[in-house]
Parts: C-alpha cells; structure tokens; sequence
C-alpha cells in the first residue's frame, strides 16, 4: 500500500470507524435516568453545560484572535472548543474521585447539542479566519447527518447494549476507555509521521495557545462550580469536563470533513498538553475531595 492509499485509508475509514467505538462506548455508560439528572441536579448540570457550550467556544475564539497563529492553527482551536467532553474526561473523572454520572451526562448532552452547533459555528469560523472565498466550507446538512452518524447513533447503540446485556457494557466500559487512549495516541503518532518536515514548527506555533487554553477552560471551570456553590465531587467533574475536549472528534474533523492535516496539528497538540495537566489537576482535586468537609468549603 503506497503512502497517499494509506492516509486515505486513514482518514476516511480508520478514524471514524474508531470513533464510533469510541461513541458507543460512552453510551454503554448511559442509562435513560442518566437525563434525568438534569432535572434533579439542575444546578451542576446548568453550570457544566454554560461553560461547555458557551463559556468555552468565546475563550477558544478570543484566544485564536489575539494569539500569533496561522489561519489552519486557529481553526484548529475552534475545533477543539467546539467538541467539550468525551470518554477521557469522563476517565479522569472517575479517577479524581469526581461525580462521574454528572461528567457522563455533560458529555452526552453536549454530544447532542453540538451535532447541531459545530456545523453553523466553524463554517463562521472559515470564513473568519480563511477569508471570505475560503474552499473550506462544510455543507450543513451533510455534516450534520455525518455528526450524528458518529456521536448520537453510536451513543443509542451502546445504550441499547447497556439496556439488554448490562454485565457485558459494564465489563466493556473499561476497554473501550483505554482504547479510546491508545487510539488518541496512535493518532498523534501517525499524524507526526505524515507531517514530520512541520511538526517542531507546529509544535512552536501551537504550544503555547494549548496550554493557555487548557489552563483557562480548567480554571473557568473550578472557579465558576465554586461560585456558584457545587460540592467537591461536582466542581471536580465541571473542571475536568471544560478542561478536556474531545480532540479526537476534532481532528476527524480536520482530517476527514476538511480534509487538512495542518487543522488537526491544534487539537493533537492540545491532547499532549491536557493530558499533563490533567494528570497534575487529578491529584490537586482528589486531595480536596479527601479533605474535611469544613476545610473543602474554604
């Protein structure tokens, strides 16, 4: 197979087939009483999705517009605002001692939201960082088909899975997580490969927004659950939810909807650096959740 067949290949069917499992995934951690929790838990929910949804999107554009990037690298940050959550932020979650049922649901509300945002918003976003005559547009409809076919469908899958054989998704979740890691991973490495003669220059160029953002979204996050009074386990599962994005669905996005490897530099770097600090924040958290409770409101 020559190279140009191969990240054909790649692309147009390794990637979403992956994402799909992926998606499916999370669905096999979803129950219907999963959205529910809306209406139970109103606060958390409201406060996680704002920053998701909005907060999130007007920090990414903000920093896209002031921070010395190409036009493809600030598309590149658009993507990755535009895709809060996924299955790593629900891992982290869980593994900071967070409220993983309320990580969970952010992420598939946001999945369902966002099927419909990200088409009207990125092609705003070409237009504004490609110019006007930009070839990067993406067909609404189309791409809005092409989204749910990836995150709804799969989420409903797994759901469905989780409904008649609960023992068989329980066992799965734990699989389907670490291979949603390793896929990430060989994804960056394979996007290193491809584009070897740019990656230092990419990695100048995009580091630096990353970590701002990453830093920013986390700190957006724990400050607003503790203002507007979340307990502990909440607070860690908002912050880790605006800090984490789903960087894999960007960079489909980048690699097969766009068809352009220099988009999907942002997001691939991006994960590098929300893994770090990810793993930095998930001691800071679970120290507050273990401590007292009269020294956590503090």
């Amino acid at each position: 197979m020559q190279g140009t067949e191969l990240v054909t290949l790649v692309n147009t069917q390794v990637v979403p087939i992956c994402i799909f499992l992926i998606m499916m995934g999370m669905g096999l951690s979803l129950v219907p009483n999963d959205f529910k929790r809306i209406l139970k838990y109103p606060k958390a929910v409201s406060v996680g999705l704002l920053n998701q949804l909005i907060l999130l999107p007007i920090i990414g554009f903000t920093l896209a517009n002031i921070m010395p990037l190409e036009p493809e690298y600030a598309v590149g940050v658009m993507l990755l605002v535009l895709c809060p959550g996924g299955t790593t932020s629900n891992m982290f979650s869980h593994i900071a001692k967070g409220d993983v049922a309320l990580s969970v649901t952010m992420t598939a509300v946001a999945s369902l939201i966002t099927v419909f945002t990200i088409p009207v918003v990125l092609n705003l976003s070409l237009v504004h960082f490609m110019g006007e005559g930009s070839e990067f547009q993406l067909p609404l409809i189309p791409t809005i088909i092409s989204l749910m076919g990836l995150t709804i469908v799969p989420i409903a899958i797994g759901m469905l899975i989780k409904s008649f054989a609960p023992r068989f998704a329980d066992s799965s979740q734990v699989l389907v997580s670490r291979f949603g890691i390793l896929f990430l991973t060989l994804l960056i490495i394979f996007l290193t490969y491809v584009q070897q003669d740019i990656v230092v220059s990419a990695f100048i160029a995009t580091g630096p927004v990353s970590l701002i953002l990453n830093i920013s979204t986390m700190a957006l996050g724990y400050y607003s659950s503790r203002w507007f009074g979340l307990n502990a386990a909440q607070t860690t599962s908002v912050t880790i939810e605006v800090g984490l994005q789903n960087s894999t669905l960007s960079m489909f996005m980048a690699l097969t909807l766009l068809a352009n490897y220099k988009m999907s530099f942002t997001p691939a770097i991006y994960t590098l650096v929300m893994l770090f600090t990810a793993g930095v924040l998930v001691r800071f958290l679970r120290a507050r959740v273990n401590l007292p409770a009269s020294q956590a409101q503090t």
